[in-house]
């Protein structure tokens, strides 16, 4: 990652050109979150009319927004808030033309006049009502999803982040109730065939970016392992899914970016409140649980309730300036799980029958909950100006990962604490526009004990009498205790200007981003001491150096590992970025967007950190050694002193791509583009290498009571297990295993990929419909391994994995870090859209993607995996989520016999991903997604591995003076499909989706 001094000078003087550019301009709005209108004005022969005055008044707030034609007749209104405006255009001796239009967030709407001669108007302009309208003109792949179809398909828990999936390639994780499962998805989505790590979100401009922690989790911060939402929903406006070539304003994504706009009050009072309501009795059983219920009895359906609920405000405070949205929303769940521990019958182990291991059983309450704030103030300080602050806190605790054989005991509480506060101010005048916010964030992720203080005790499955049927059971404290907090200041400032029209229209816009944040890192783990029991011990679990196995008998414990030292990582990292963009019209029918990105970090990774002489002598004394390690390790690669890791200066982001209309009326238009797009590695990460050898695991061998003290092992004392000062002391007597060593290289590169796309849309009517090929291929995927783990003979016939070498340099493993992951996605995306559209009383409104790609991943079985095993040159080019097919539908419809009864779905099919076949310890049977899963019909005969179909019915009734009462009904997987994971072979080994569930709910607006 090195650069040479000029790079690096060039970079510092791109970003400070920006800032003397941007800053010195008035404050305003991020333009991820809003919206243009583009378009000419001629006269009814087709000739440009310049001068023309073209005014948008946005209807829910009653700001104006105006411009002037150019003298060929174009104009440009952009950083738009996202709403229906009233369109009015006037020109000297023709006659006003008035419509109504609806701007989409990141959308570009090209709307044209053709105004008759006639006398001026000085009365109101009627505004003729518009058919809804679907962006036809862009470069991206790109899917807006509306307030209608937020408001109103099924989505099962109410995240906003569910209907992603109505974009083509992308991929959201199910909300799981799997009941007595202990089943936690995190929520997260991925596109193409990257992970969930690469993606971001922006709301209101601000970028939900989780630079933390990851690396498998998710890009998102706050949903890398929670069940929960990040944003109210009921809060969100609209929002854009972007798969493909979005522009240079976007940051830190290498796959899909989401960017969401808030609701904002209004010049009428108005609200709502909402209640929905599921429990155990309307979710069935899947397949899978009732066979084990058959098998044994006392396996009973669990307790599970869920109330989903909230309300919303919004108004003006100070007519025609100020405004006031606030929103609420609480998910509560309790579900219970299953601690079903079968201990041996009394009297087979005596110290067994002490511990009372059936007193942790029972259907035990795993209590979620979530509460999700958001507060908005919207002031208009004049014609040519606004500003906005919000706030919005989300809280959240979730106590699980019990049940089974783990005891309540054993649970964590994982909290998750968001607060993120944007203030944002626009001025606009003539062909300027000026666009900046302020931006707080406070992102805290802190999984704990549920019960601490305890020392966690693993009793193994008995085997010298395995008839008893004891699986095993864990008791005590969860292990780790964690605490991560990301916070930071972002300022952000972007400048468009329209009044240049050199060979052309140009909207050109230049912006510059700067977010300072502060890392706080307690990687506690392994703080609760685990000690391990069990009947008969072999040599190497007891480190006795004897054939073995003993007879321990649950007497005492054979090993207790632990961890030691100060947890504590602190950094600050400074983000800047910078982008100039140029969406130029050399004519009506021809637009190219061309724009360059720079980013670039301080502290991405531990540039100062000095690597121990420890560490340097060991391996420089046994890197020659195969019996140590397989192959050597480049030291001058992962040895620094502190000076051998450079800043990336280099993050250089090109981004092209074009539309051209076949017609006049813009009705066929063909689009591509092509760009780089540089992501992040996680910080988290990295800071292994300092806290793995600051902050050891150790593992003591307790000998067994039966015999004597041999080396490497310690008489066990029962203080050990309640007092912790004398199991420290075990450390000090170098009674303990080696440290693990983690060696990060001084080059590691940040990741990134190249995506491009080619394709053409056609409207029909109020029907889009559009086709294209999508290729994206990632660079540089982070990924860490064990150097001294071998495969021997890998690609031969007498292949053999995988062999753990020895240990003797006093090391327990050695990991180290590499930039050897790539990916490769390639897909034909079809989508059709009809927006929602009511006349009268009744409308409709619909949408189809189908997707047919290829996804691959080489150096790593998933692309956002943290470890490679064994290493990653072994791991070569193979499917990887490679579902070949996905169809996903939807639809919203008012039923015209039915009085005030509407009627929605979200309808989704799979051909299935492919899984491997057999694994790498059996290497000459391994075929790394080599096994297709069962279809199944639906519609196609034998086409569909994964099936699901969710319904709603709303029906409103009768208002009440300025109140609608409505009810409403959610089915999701109305047909009870059963959709499985397996592992190689036809017999399933999981589930993709829960059975039928039902979910009831009411809502008052006003």
């Amino acid at each position: 990652m090195s650069r040479s001094p000029s790079f690096a000078q060039l970079g510092r003087g791109l970003f400070l050109s920006f800032v003397l550019v941007t800053f010195a301009a008035p404050a305003a709005f991020s333009q991820t979150s809003t919206g243009s209108i583009r378009g000419y004005v001629k006269d009814a022969s087709g000739a440009p009319l310049g001068g023309a005055a073209i005014e948008a008044r946005n209807e829910q707030s009653g700001v104006s927004r105006t411009t002037n034609s150019q003298p060929d007749g174009s104009y440009a209104l952009p950083g738009l808030v996202p709403g229906a405006y009233n369109l009015t255009t006037r020109h000297i001796g023709h006659t006003a033309q008035g419509r109504r239009v609806a701007v989409q967030i990141g959308a570009s709407l090209l709307v044209d006049f053709a105004l008759q001669a006639g006398a001026v108007e000085v009365a109101g302009v009627t505004v003729q009502a518009a058919a809804p309208t679907v962006e036809t003109r862009t470069s991206e792949i790109a899917t807006n999803v509306s307030a209608q179809q937020i408001q109103n398909l099924p989505t099962p828990s109410r995240n906003f982040l569910d209907l992603a999936a109505l974009a083509p390639g992308v991929t959201v994780s199910p909300d799981f109730v799997n009941l007595g499962a202990n089943n936690i998805t995190a929520r997260t989505f991925t596109s193409g065939a990257q992970g969930p790590a690469e993606v971001n979100v922006f709301v209101d401009g601000a970028s939900l970016k989780n630079d933390l922690t990851g690396n498998g989790a998710s890009g998102v911060a706050g949903q890398d392992a929670s069940r929960g939402n990040p944003f109210p929903r009921n809060a969100i406006q609209e929002y854009r899914v972007i798969t493909q070539n979005f522009k240079a304003e976007y940051q830190n994504a290498s796959s899909a970016i989401i960017t969401a706009t808030t609701k904002s009050g209004g010049s009428v009072w108005s609200g709502d409140v909402f209640v929905t309501y599921e429990n155990k009795d309307l979710v069935a059983l899947d397949s899978i649980t009732i066979a084990k219920m058959a098998k044994d009895t006392n396996v009973k359906k669990p307790d599970y309730t869920r109330y989903l609920l909230g309300g919303s405000v919004g108004g003006p405070l100070i007519r025609d300036k100020l405004f006031f949205f606030g929103s609420y929303e609480g998910n509560y769940q309790n579900r219970a799980n299953i601690v079903n521990i079968t201990p041996p019958p009394t009297g087979t182990f005596d110290s067994l029958d002490a511990v009372g291991l059936k007193n942790f059983n029972g259907n035990i309450t795993s209590p979620f909950r979530e509460t999700l704030l958001f507060g908005k103030l919207t002031y208009n300080k004049g014609s040519h100006s606004t500003a906005e602050l919000s706030v919005s806190n989300r809280h959240e605790t979730d106590v699980r990962d019990f049940g089974g054989g783990i005891a309540f005991q054993s649970a964590i509480n994982y909290r998750n604490n968001m607060l993120t506060s944007v203030l944002k101010y626009n001025y606009f005048s003539g062909a300027w526009l000026d666009e900046a916010s302020v931006t707080y964030t406070n992102f805290k992720r802190n999984p704990s004990p549920n019960t601490p203080g305890l020392a966690h005790r693993t009793f193994g499955a008995s085997p010298s009498k395995n008839n008893n049927n004891f699986g095993g059971a864990d008791i005590g404290s969860n292990l780790s205790d964690q605490d991560f907090t990301q916070k930071g200041i972002g300022l952000r400032n972007n400048v468009t200007y329209t009044g240049f029209h050199g060979g052309g229209d140009h909207v050109i816009k230049a912006g510059a981003t700067a977010n300072f944040l502060t890392f706080d890192i307690n990687k506690a783990n392994n703080d609760t001491p685990q000690f391990f029991y069990d009947d008969t011990v072999n040599a190497g679990q007891s480190n006795c150096g004897c054939a073995g196995p003993l007879a321990y008998n649950y007497r005492v414990p054979y090993q207790v590992q632990f961890a030691t030292g100060d947890p504590l990582v602190n950094a600050h990292n400074a983000q800047i970025g910078a982008f100039l963009q140029d969406d130029w019209s050399p004519s009506s029918r021809l637009t190219l967007n061309l724009g360059i990105r720079w980013d670039f970090e301080t502290h991405m990774f531990n540039y100062d950190y000095v690597t121990p002489d420890t560490v340097r002598n060991v391996l420089r004394q046994y890197n020659n050694d195969p019996t140590f390690l397989p192959a050597p390790i480049d030291t001058a690669e992962y040895f620094t002193d502190g000076t051998q890791r450079h800043k990336f200066y280099g993050a250089y982001q090109p981004r092209l791509g074009f539309s051209y209309a076949l017609d006049n009326e813009n009705k066929t238009t063909l689009f591509g583009g092509w760009g780089l797009y540089y992501d992040r590695s996680f910080f988290d990460v990295s800071v292994d290498e300092k806290l793995k050898l600051r902050r050891p695991l150790w593992t003591v061998y307790f000998a067994d009571p039966d015999s004597a003290v041999r080396p490497g092992q310690v008489r066990w004392d029962g203080r050990y297990l309640t007092n912790p000062a004398a199991l420290d002391s075990l450390v000090t007597t170098g009674q303990t295993g080696g440290k693990e060593v983690w060696l990060i290289g001084n080059h590691t590169k940040a990741p990134h990929s190249g995506q491009w796309n080619v394709g053409v849309r056609h409207a029909f009517g109020d029907v889009s419909v559009s086709a294209a090929y999508v290729g994206v291929r990632g660079y540089d995927g982070f990924v860490l391994y064990w150097a001294n783990i071998t495969w021997k003979n890998f690609g031969t016939p007498t292949s053999q994995c995988c062999t753990f070498l020895g240990n003797q340099h006093g090391f327990s493993n050695i990991i180290v870090s590499s930039n050897a992951v790539k990916t490769w996605y390639d897909a034909l995306q079809v989508q059709i859209v009809r927006p929602y559209k009511r006349v009268g009383n009744w409308g409709w409104g619909g949408g189809l993607t189908f997707t047919s790609g290829q996804r691959s991943v080489q150096g790593n079985d998933n692309a956002d995996d943290e470890l490679a095993f064994p290493q990653p040159q072994f791991i070569v080019k193979h499917p990887t989520n490679d579902e070949k097919s996905r169809v996903v539908a939807n639809w919203i419809v008012d039923l015209p016999f039915a009085y005030g009864i509407q009627f929605s779905g979200l309808m989704t099919l799979g051909s299935g991903p492919r899984y491997d076949v057999g694994g790498r310890f059996s290497p000459n049977s391994w075929v790394p997604g080599g096994f297709s899963p069962p279809q199944y019909p639906f519609i196609i005969p034998g086409a569909w591995a994964y099936r699901d179909v969710d319904l709603t019915l709303t029906k409103d009734f009768p208002q009440f003076g300025r109140g609608t009462l409505s009810v409403r009904v959610d089915v999701f997987n109305v047909f009870n499909f059963q959709n499985f994971t397996y592992g190689g072979t036809p017999t399933p080994t999981g589930l993709l989706s829960d059975g039928r569930r039902v979910q009831i709910g009411t809502d008052f607006s006003f």
